[in-house]
């Protein structure tokens, strides 16, 4: 089952090479032109020519390429412009076949990846004890949206939130509630176990006490030691600070939980580098017992550098001088986690901010310097910021991080506005109309961020987002709305879908546009990169509002077979564009 363009570059690519000529000349790409498709392969074939001494004319070239697929039923007519494009325009007989074909399809078009892979995504990041904010939300909704679309594709992914709870923040908070509450039982060192079940903090304390203990340690050098000594010993493994810190994490976790949710992010794995601190020692004999590690200067160190750097790649340093497992010691043991599962990924990916480049690097390097993952096996999906409108990192108005859970209730609270000016919902009950409100939030700034290539930055305009209009969520949202409340009218006149008979323009363009769905979900799988989807249902939206508007499905003057052809490319319109918003993780309501 291929795609309409497909089947035109098999057929270009045959007469190309049945002249003489590279089969890949003959590959057909899609045009805003003058016809919907273009093969632009002739002047490329006269240089190729041109090396081998013979002398061709690019016109000439095409026009031979035009008599040899004459008569091909896929083609409907062909056009040579310019210095020996050809501009071509599909059939209507092939423009039927493939809109049948891709109706009758449950995933409308989309094929599985021929070689699937066990895939682990590393994304999420966030650290235990402090509370999500506007930075974490590219890492979560961007690795969440890969993970839903690899597997779609037929990939097993595994998501890893791979959460920061190992260190110097938890000295802090250790050290700071030993001064608020010296008396709890997890400070005698004489306890070691039958600690309490239920936690002494809740996350409202946690969220006090880190920053805190923070400010206080940077301004008394005797506080942050205090600090220090705290992390010590809790990595040493005493017992209290050990029980002290599966509470935090817990509390920590209960509440990530819940702005997740609502952001409608999964992980399948909640581990920290915690999890990981027990394989480090084992690690970092073998690394060197292996000659992959050395000690220099007192501190074991991995060398990474290569001589084709143009820049200077420091060596990965396992553990420090004073005997300190370092942040690069924690990734490398949980690649040896990582590695140990029952499936071990075949390729890791980590949705981590692009100024994290060169740790992973150094990581990666290490890794297949190891021999556990080749360095083509692990990649840096590094992302660019949510930036205010000073083109800075987004923050409050009084300078601080805006927390996720504040950003959604701002959403929110603008959706709701959003939905009362336009009229729609009105006729709701309470609860409905806010599960709908929410839905346009999740969808605004899900797809605000997810639209824009990942390696940019952006500027945040929450006001912008939620508009129904342009290419956003909610106009997305709007859009397949208006699809069901028109399959809903179909059904209670008892029309219904039928066979596909392309006759406009309009038709002809949205068929086109569907077709294009595979491709679209094939370059962002090659390229990791979410707006190539998002581009693609944005377009195929576009081409729906535009036969709507064209093409009356349901008008008394329209026969009962042209009602049953444009019902059905309505309901196939409906249904991709619901899988492709799914897998960017955002909901469909069924009404507005």
């Amino acid at each position: 089952m291929t795609s309409i363009r497909e089947q035109l570059s098999e057929l270009y690519q045959n007469a190309f090479e049945a002249l003489g000529h590279r089969a890949e000349f003959g590959r057909v790409v899609e045009s805003d032109k003058a016809a919907p498709f273009q093969c632009n392969g002739a002047m490329a074939a006269t240089g190729d020519a041109k090396k081998r001494g013979e002398k061709l004319n690019p016109r000439e070239v095409a026009q031979a390429v035009v008599d040899a697929v004459e008569g091909s039923p896929l083609i409907a007519a062909q056009e040579i412009a310019g210095p020996g494009f050809i501009n071509i325009t599909p059939s209507a007989e092939a423009l039927n076949a493939r809109a049948n074909a891709l109706q009758a399809d449950a995933r409308v078009g989309a094929q599985m990846d021929p070689a699937p892979q066990t895939t682990l995504i590393d994304y999420g990041g966030m650290n235990v004890a402090k509370p999500m904010h506007v930075g974490h939300l590219r890492s979560s909704v961007i690795g969440d949206a890969l993970k839903r679309m690899l597997r779609f594709r037929g990939h097993d992914v595994i998501g890893d939130i791979h959460m920061g709870d190992w260190g110097l923040q938890m000295g802090h908070l250790i050290s700071e509630l030993a001064e608020e509450q010296p008396d709890l039982v997890y400070f005698d060192p004489e306890v070691t176990d039958g600690f309490p079940e239920e936690s002494p903090v809740t996350i409202e304390d946690l969220s006090r006490l880190y920053p805190q203990a923070s400010g206080r340690a940077k301004a008394d050098p005797e506080r942050m030691k205090a600090s220090r000594r705290a992390t010590a010993e809790m990595q040493k493994g005493r017992a209290g600070y050990r029980a002290l810190l599966q509470h935090f994490i817990d509390v920590s976790v209960a509440e990530l939980k819940k702005d997740l949710g609502r952001l409608g992010v999964e992980f399948d794995l909640w581990n920290g580098e915690m999890c990981v601190d027990p394989l480090i020692p084992g690690m970092v004999e073998g690394l060197l017992k292996a000659g992959v590690a050395e000690v220099d200067d007192g501190a074991t160190i991995i060398r990474v550098a290569e001589e084709s750097d143009k820049a200077e790649i420091p060596p990965v340093i396992l553990i420090s001088r004073t005997g300190a497992a370092l942040y690069h010691t924690s990734d490398m043991a949980t690649i040896v986690d990582r590695l140990a599962m029952d499936t071990p990924p075949d390729r890791m990916f980590y949705v981590v901010d692009q100024r994290q480049a060169q740790h992973f690097e150094q990581v990666f390097r290490a890794s297949a310097k190891a021999g556990w993952l080749a360095r083509d096996r692990m990649e840096h999906l590094g992302f660019g910021t949510m930036n205010g409108p000073d083109g800075k990192p987004f923050k409050t108005r009084a300078g601080g991080i805006l927390k996720l859970s504040d950003l959604m209730d701002q959403a929110t609270d603008q959706a709701r506005a959003r939905l009362k000016e336009a009229g729609l919902g009105a006729e709701l009950d309470a609860d409905e109309f806010e599960a709908i409100a929410r839905k346009v939030a999740i969808a605004a700034l899900k797809f605000s961020d997810l639209s824009n290539p990942r390696m940019t930055n952006y500027i945040f305009d929450l006001e912008r987002f939620v508009a129904f209009e342009g290419k956003t969520g909610p106009y997305l949202l709007y859009a397949c709305v208006r699809i069901k409340s028109l399959l809903r009218r179909a059904a209670e006149r008892g029309v219904s879908a039928g066979e596909i008979e392309v006759a406009e323009p309009a038709e002809a363009a949205l068929v086109l546009a569907l077709d294009d769905f595979d491709r679209a979900l094939a370059l962002t799988e090659a390229k990791r990169a979410p707006h190539i989807l998002c581009d693609h249902v944005y377009r195929v939206a576009q081409a729906f509002s535009k036969f709507y508007s064209d093409c009356p499905v349901l008008a008394d003057t329209v026969s009962a077979e042209v009602k049953s052809s444009r019902l059905a490319l309505a309901e196939m319109t409906l249904r991709q564009l619901e899988i492709g918003l799914e897998l960017l993780g955002i909901q469909v309501p069924e009404r507005m």
